[in-house]
């Protein structure tokens, strides 16, 4: 397979992550705050991603069991990717105001689908990229993911008023389904043949390697703080008075069109970098980002300022996701791609989890002047963090 084919593939796959994900993450808040619920409860509704945080204890499963017609990878994504777009065709009759609890159990399912669906898409990343080509791949994977999240919930934000909540729902059930024709024109190679199957072990001998768990605290470090800060954007601007159209445009279409463009930028930028400058010097244009939401907390509510910060919380943090996964990759070990990425990723999402799911509490104490404030303090400590783990990591 050529280097544009190996992108394109991976662009579709990701991209059918980002659709759903970009709508229950920036338009179901607005909805949620509109129909006047708590700033704690829409922060605890983060807890709907939890399979993300928890897809390690399947991974081996996806490692394992990788026969069929289909591929090794393929046998996984495909499935998952169908009965995803069918769910969210289902969703199509439920209607927010009188079926919530509905529309947050499809959620979760389309997150366990999508998760699971995650840890064979990972692994085939990591199986199909050679190591140069790793950073311009996690940059159009990333741009890709965001690119699903500008039409997901910018797109659909903006227009839900006009399309109404069956097409919007309709729209992405059909995209997810067009999303699907990349993967199902690729052949796969056939497995590289392993000394033992993947199993739950395989988990406890990644931790076992040296330098490890110093690697999962950078994990921990580098992106929790942030995830702290961001929920709280959309329903920020809701109390200051915007409406979902505006907030589609500046979050979901400026925001995550700014996202693509830093992956992509991050993706150029990692290998003329090299991988730790990348990473640091990424992180600190990310924390930059993160402190201008201390602007608008001030009491400056022009719409100019909001466009300004969520550009380039989305645009450096782009840069920052594709550095971050440019190393993840790295530490994979041979024939346990799935396992060793998933964990690494669970690690993150574990922690930015829990980080998003406290944003709500905090913004309700502290204010969203404090909350910001706050956010910036934790991350500048946690990148120092990042800076003296790596350093050690190279020195030994």
């Amino acid at each position: 397979m050529t280097a544009s084919g190996r992108l394109g593939l991976l662009m579709g796959l990701y991209f059918s992550q980002g659709l759903p994900f970009g709508f229950f993450v920036q338009g179901l808040p607005v909805l949620m705050r509109e129909d006047g619920i708590s700033l704690e409860a829409i922060g605890l509704s983060s807890l709907l991603a939890i399979p993300w945080a928890v897809k390690f204890l399947w991974a081996p499963l996806v490692d394992r069991y990788t026969g069929g017609r289909l591929g090794a990878r393929r046998t996984w994504i495909v499935p998952l990717q169908l009965i995803s777009a069918l769910v969210l065709i289902g969703l199509a009759w439920v209607q927010p105001k009188d079926g919530l609890g509905w529309i947050l159990a499809g959620v979760f399912i389309i997150n366990l689908l999508a998760a699971t669906q995650d840890i064979a898409t990972d692994a085939l990343a990591v199986d199909v990229l050679p190591p140069a080509e790793r950073g311009l791949g996690n940059g159009v994977q990333v741009g890709a993911y965001r690119l699903g999240m500008i039409i997901g919930g910018g797109v659909l934000l903006m227009w839900l008023d006009v399309l109404g909540w069956r097409w919007s729902f309709w729209l992405m059930g059909g995209l997810l389904l067009l999303a699907t024709v990349p993967v199902l024109l690729h052949r796969e190679a056939p497995p590289k043949p392993s000394a033992q199957p993947a199993g739950w072990t395989d988990i406890v001998d990644y931790f076992r390697q040296p330098g490890a768990w110093a690697w999962a605290l950078v994990l921990v470090l580098y992106k929790s703080f942030d995830a702290l800060a961001g929920p709280m954007v959309k329903p920020m601007m809701v109390d200051f008075g915007y409406d979902k159209g505006e907030i589609g445009a500046i979050v979901g279409v400026a925001g995550s069109v700014a996202g693509l463009l830093g992956a992509l930028a991050g993706g150029l930028g990692v290998r003329p970098l090299g991988r730790r400058r990348a990473l640091l010097g990424f992180g600190v244009l990310q924390i930059l980002a993160v402190g201008t939401y201390v602007i608008p907390a001030l009491g400056w509510r022009d719409p100019a300022v909001f466009y300004v910060s969520v550009s380039a919380d989305a645009f450096f943090g782009g840069m920052a996701t594709t550095a971050l996964f440019t190393l993840m990759m790295d530490q994979c070990r041979p024939h346990r791609a799935a396992v060793d990425y998933t964990t690494q990723a669970c690690v993150v999402v574990i922690t930015t989890l829990g980080a998003a799911t406290l944003s709500g509490v905090s913004a309700a104490c502290l204010g969203y002047l404090g909350h910001f404030a706050l956010t910036t303090l934790l991350s500048l400590l946690g990148l120092l963090g990042v800076a003296r783990l790596t350093r050690t990591m190279e020195a030994s």
